[in-house]
């Protein structure tokens, strides 16, 4: 197993809970003929400290992927590898190699994020993304008052018409009577959910919460098993699977299949990731056949990336790559350190 370390500067600093965000730091791994990528975020998955040394400690990559639940980076590089590598030698694409019928569609719809900014800005952005083709545009919400919340997205209506769909992410910012007021405030802007209202513990609430508008967990599901996220499937209308903090594309299409049979929703999305992992995200949306838009559009926040982009978001869609495995490389030039 080869493993190489990298770190990709964002072109903004992105302002989160935890702090401002400036590079993204983890290692791109080549097992045989396949490639992944571990790029941990602490919150959702382990640290980069941790990933390394769960990485370096790797002998046998098929049998460490049974003790990796508690690192699910490291597990997610380990597992996209193989499972690269195992497509390529099918000659199939990985989405093919995960499950996904082969006439299915060869595009992923993808939606547009808008920051939380004025009302006038974030009007503006969201029409700049429906102008470029985006059809599904989602507002972060919560870090001020549900009022100015509120007077946020009735600009963005306005601005988008009726026809965009408008998803709003709170990042568990809100209280249990902020989460109501806040939906019976947006009841009227048809909205097509709401994601993760309250914080990532309140499961009770997120359960007591009246379904004005559907409602989608994210942050919630991070350090889950498959089994653990099943047995909530109650809570939610729709669960974000994201693959770095799930464990790997092959347990996102694991938990997107149970949840879809027991008839919830899902979408796929990344965590701020390089091409590699963005690349498999994409891969495990066309597997599952969702046709809801997925966090995918994410590339745009790098100021660098580990190799050239197979799947650029056009007009609200990225196509899946056809080639054989991921239909990426990697960004081996030969010097990876042994891992």
């Amino acid at each position: 197993m080869n493993c190489e370390e990298f770190s990709l500067p964002l072109k903004t600093p992105l302002s989160t809970a935890g702090g401002d965000i400036r590079e993204r730091r983890g290692f791109a791994v080549r097992i045989g003929g396949g490639v992944g990528e571990a790029t941990p975020l602490p919150g959702w998955t382990e640290s980069v400290e941790e990933c390394r040394e769960a990485l370096s400690g790797i002998e046998d990559p098929d049998a460490a992927l049974a003790t990796l639940d508690d690192r699910p980076a490291a597990r997610h590089a380990v597992s996209l590898a193989l499972a690269d590598g195992a497509a390529r030698e099918r000659a199939v694409p990985l989405s093919r190699h995960l499950g996904g019928d082969e006439d299915l569609t060869g595009t992923v719809a993808v939606n547009a994020t808008v920051g939380d900014g004025s009302p006038e800005g974030s009007a503006a952005a969201a029409r700049e993304a429906v102008e470029s083709g985006f059809r599904t545009v989602k507002c972060k919400v919560g870090a001020r008052s549900v009022e100015s919340d509120l007077k946020r997205i009735r600009a963005v209506r306005e601005a988008v018409g009726p026809g965009p769909a408008i998803r709003v992410d709170a990042n568990g910012g809100w209280s249990r009577e902020e989460a109501e007021h806040a939906l019976d405030g947006l009841a009227e802007f048809d909205i097509a959910l709401v994601e993760q209202p309250l914080s990532a513990d309140d499961i009770a609430g997120h359960r007591e919460l009246p379904r004005r508008i559907p409602l989608a967990l994210d942050e919630s599901l991070a350090g889950h098993t498959p089994d653990e996220i099943e047995g909530v499937a109650d809570v939610a209308d729709v669960f974000v699977l994201k693959p770095m903090a799930l464990g790997g594309v092959d347990r996102v299409v694991e938990v997107g299949s149970r949840l879809r049979a027991e008839g919830v929703g899902v979408v796929v999305t990344t965590t701020i990731d390089a091409v590699i992992a963005r690349t498999g995200a994409i891969h495990a949306a066309a597997a599952l056949g969702i046709e809801r838009a997925c966090g995918l559009a994410t590339a745009d926040l790098l100021a660098a990336d580990l190799a050239p982009d197979p799947a650029p978001v056009r007009a609200g869609t990225v196509a899946v790559p056809r080639g054989p495995g991921l239909g990426t490389d990697g960004p081996w030039t030969g010097g990876g350190a042994d891992a």
